[in-house]
């Protein structure tokens, strides 16, 4: 049985994780857990898998939450705030940690298990684009495993088994397309929230739903992948496959390629990460390739998704570039979910903010480096969003 924590147990990651450890308790015993602000689902999580150690990072929700668990018992010891997450994530016996933790939140936990000497699940995708000098450095002086957590980045993990070092030639990394596949660049303009919130194949988080419909999301995964499979840039290819059967491709030295297939369910990557390298069977439902039916595929409008290219730019300029782009996609997206920007504006603040941050790019940063300019990012993303609205203002 394989001890787990679990960071961000409230959202659409966490709640899958609790659905495999549920079903699976002769494999997995919870440790610990944490979230944001969702007492109530947290509270019931608590008296459903009874962790020793709970952590709610919004510390004004800390009493409500106390109070909501009064009449567990044993009681698990509870904390706030972010340095709380940040306990839980290295607390105990727990062999691996989950980082569900939605955004650059979750650097600073993932880094204290690290050090903590724990495994890591990876299914936040912000804490190698930020901190991936940083972060790759510690796991190896730390021996412990960093194992994706994500569908594309598992299909191409799962794919790798056996593959003899040095026969990876190409990584192909496939995307849905996103809510605006199918419509016209012209439309782009009259996008609302709502539509940017109608993914055609997951069921994901608003964050990460509005990233995929920017492409921002596979954008973010190249520089993933080039941190986590050691590749160039110019060797990372994104494709756009409507119907997510094939999570990821792998082309090899002598152009043979391996595909990972199976139906969209974000548990198939976490149970695989969480079991590694073992494979534990489950009652879900099997592929079947006829039920599937086509699998098509075509290159990705540039047009349509400039923050494509904002990337693969990004991840090239390297250093502190990654992790300014990370932080002005999360500000961005944020206002947009707020509808205090557009949603062209999304991509158009982004490239504002990295050309401004290319005078002062660090090319070997450290943490400290990081997080500064993580604030600083976010900050220039809501000055520029402030000067665009007065300027409408002024205009109108």
């Amino acid at each position: 049985m394989k001890a787990i924590t679990l960071l961000g147990s409230t959202g659409s990651i966490g709640t899958q994780t609790l659905d495999i450890v549920q079903t699976h308790p002769d494999q997995f015993r919870l440790v610990g857990i944490a979230a944001r602000n969702n007492v109530e689902l947290l509270a019931q999580q608590v008296r459903q898998f009874s962790p020793e150690i709970v952590a709610i990072c919004n510390p004004d929700r800390l009493e409500a939450f106390q109070q909501a668990i009064a009449d567990v018992d044993p009681q698990p010891q509870v904390l706030a705030g972010e340095e709380g997450v940040v306990e839980v994530a290295r607390y105990g016996d727990a062999e691996a940690v989950v980082t569900g933790i939605v955004g650059c939140a979750g650097l600073l936990p993932t880094l204290a298990a690290i050090e903590a000497g724990k495994d890591i699940a990876l299914a936040n995708k912000e804490t190698l684009i930020a901190g991936g000098p940083v972060v790759l450095p510690l796991v190896e002086k730390h021996g412990v495993k960093l194992l994706p957590a994500d569908s594309e980045h598992s299909a191409i993990f799962q794919c790798l088994q056996g593959v003899p070092a040095g026969g990876l030639r190409r990584i192909l990394l496939t995307a849905s397309g996103g809510a605006f596949r199918d419509w016209p660049v012209e439309k782009l303009p009259e996008v609302t929230v709502a539509d940017a919130l109608k993914h055609p194949n997951w069921s994901m988080g608003r964050k990460i739903t509005v990233d995929s419909a920017t492409l921002m999301n596979k954008g973010l995964e190249v520089i993933e992948a080039h941190y986590l499979f050691d590749m160039d840039y110019d060797q990372i290819d994104i494709v756009i496959h409507p119907q997510s059967i094939i999570h990821s491709l792998i082309e090899l030295q002598d152009t043979s390629m391996l595909a990972q297939l199976g139906w969209p369910d974000m548990r198939l990557p976490l149970l695989y990460a969480m079991s590694w390298p073992d494979r534990i069977h489950t009652d879900w439902e099997p592929l079947d390739l006829v039920k599937a039916g086509s699998l098509t595929f075509r290159a990705p409008d540039h047009a349509k998704y400039p923050c494509m290219d904002l990337a693969y730019a990004a991840g090239r300029a390297g250093g502190t570039m990654t992790a300014v782009l990370n932080a002005a996609n999360e500000q961005a997206v944020a206002l947009f979910l707020e509808e205090k920007i557009g949603y062209l504006d999304i991509a158009s603040m982004i490239e504002q903010v990295c050309d401004r941050h290319r005078a002062d790019l660090i090319a070997a940063p450290t943490l400290e480096d990081i997080l500064q300019v993580d604030t600083w990012a976010r900050a220039a993303v809501v000055e520029a969003s402030e000067i665009s609205q007065q300027t409408v203002v002024s205009l109108g």
